[in-house]
C-alpha cells in the first residue's frame, strides 16, 4: 500500500507492547526492518493489469528459508518504494505473504509479515467506516477515497509456520485489510465505480513512478 499524501507522524523509536493474539509487532520495529532490508534485494513493483495482480494467490506451504529471502526482498522493495504495505504479487511472486511497516494513527509503528492472511468478518452493527484517502504501490501516482472498517484483525502464520494474529485500527486497519485484499487477486480500485476508477486510472497515466515498476506487455 503506498503511504497516504499527508504526512504522519512518525516519531523515532516509538513502540508499545503491541501483544495481539501472543504477536507482538511494535517491539523493536525499526530494527527488525531494518535487518530484513539489509538481507533483501529490492525487485521492481508489478502494476494493474499483470495478471499475478489479478488472480488469487497461492497458499504458502513450506516455511523455510527461500520464504525468509522472499520477505526480505519484500521488505527492501517496500522501503524503496516507500509504501506502508507489500504484498507477494506486487513483485510477481504468486504466494500468499504480505509484509508491513506502518505507523496507526496513535503514532506506532508495526513491523511484520504475514502468510495465509484470513481477515475476520465483523458483525455489520460492529462496523465504523473510515473513509480516507487510499493509493496503492501497483497504481503508482493515484489515491482515491475507499471506505474501509476502521478495525481489522488479520489471522495467518508467520515465517516460521506459527499461527499469528494482527489488529489494526485506523489507517493501519486499511493497510491491513488493503494488503489482504492483493493476495485474493483484488486491487483497492476494484471496489470502486466505474467513474471513480476511471480517475484513478488517469491519476495513474499521468504520473511518473518514482520506483522501478514492471511494465505489462502490449
Amino acid at each position: 500500500m503506498a503511504q497516504q499524501q499527508e504526512t504522519r507522524a512518525e516519531s523515532a523509536g516509538v513502540s508499545g507492547e503491541g501483544l495481539v493474539g501472543g504477536t507482538d509487532d511494535t517491539t523493536d520495529a525499526g530494527a527488525r526492518e531494518e535487518a530484513h532490508r539489509a538481507r533483501g534485494t529490492a525487485r521492481p513493483v508489478t502494476v494493474v493489469g499483470n495478471p499475478v495482480l489479478h488472480r488469487e494467490c497461492r497458499e504458502v506451504t513450506e516455511f523455510g528459508d527461500e520464504l525468509a529471502a522472499l520477505i526480505d526482498d519484500m521488505f527492501a522493495s517496500q522501503r524503496a518504494a516507500e509504501g506502508v504495505g507489500l504484498a507477494a504479487n506486487q513483485i510477481g511472486v504468486d504466494l500468499k505473504v504480505f509484509v508491513y511497516d506502518c505507523w496507526d494513527d496513535d503514532g506506532v509503528r508495526h513491523v511484520g509479515a504475514v502468510c495465509n492472511p484470513v481477515l475476520d468478518q465483523l458483525p455489520a452493527e460492529d462496523r465504523v467506516l473510515d473513509d480516507g484517502n487510499e493509493g496503492c504501490l501497483s497504481v503508482p501516482g493515484a489515491y482515491h477515497p475507499l471506505a474501509r472498517p476502521d478495525y481489522a484483525v488479520v489471522r495467518g502464520q508467520d515465517a516460521e509456520g506459527k499461527p499469528i494474529a494482527v489488529e489494526g485500527t485506523g489507517y493501519f486497519a486499511r493497510c491491513l485489510q488493503h494488503e489482504t485484499d492483493h493476495l485474493h487477486g483484488y486491487l483497492y480500485i476494484d471496489r470502486l465505480s466505474k467513474r471513480e476508477r476511471k480517475d484513478v486510472l488517469r491519476q495513474m497515466a499521468e504520473s511518473t513512478p518514482r520506483y522501478d515498476v514492471v511494465p505489462n506487455e502490449e
